[in-house]
């Protein structure tokens, strides 16, 4: 995130000065709302009446686990947010957690993997239904199972070549 901001003049009509011509914004579109200097900005709402506004970048979302999503979010109700994270994250967490509670948060997606299956040249497993496992000869990586690391460990296949699956396979 950038320290730097923007600042504008807006007058009691609601109007905002435009820096560029030099007047409060009568035209369809202005040239420049925005001065990065403050001295200047205060400067105008001085003479010309009106106050300051200034602009901040929004802060990015923290990505976090679903676990540590589920602290946030229960803090949210608490009585005391801060000390409901404090005392449910380890002291590595509790920093993250605090800014996910305050800038807002993402839950990070769970890798996924293909699966290939051992000894064959180009055989990979998918799920058909909750507990079958077939295999399947693709080239196109879309038509291969996914699988995430519980499902490797519940169907057994943590011991077989697995092959990540981005976001640009989908």
């Amino acid at each position: 995130m950038s320290e730097e901001k923007l600042y504008m003049v807006k007058n009691d009509e609601g109007k905002y000065w435009d820096f560029g011509n030099s007047g409060f914004w009568r035209r369809e579109f202005p040239d420049c709302l925005t001065t990065t200097s403050k001295e200047q900005a205060e400067q105008v709402a001085d003479e010309r009446g009106g106050h300051v506004v200034t602009f901040i970048e929004e802060p990015e979302k923290v990505v976090l686990t679903k676990e540590q999503a589920e602290i946030v979010d229960f803090a949210n109700g608490y009585y005391l947010p801060a000390r409901y994270i404090s005392n449910n994250s380890s002291d590595e967490d509790e920093e993250l957690l605090m800014n996910a509670y305050v800038n807002g948060y993402t839950v990070a997606k769970g890798k996924k993997y293909n699966v290939k299956v051992p000894h064959t040249k180009d055989v990979w497993y998918y799920k058909s239904g909750d507990s079958d496992l077939l295999t399947i000869c693709p080239a196109d990586k879309k038509l291969r199972g996914k699988f995430t690391e519980a499902e490797i460990e519940h169907y057994g296949l943590q011991y077989c070549e697995k092959e990540e699956v981005t976001d640009d396979d989908d």
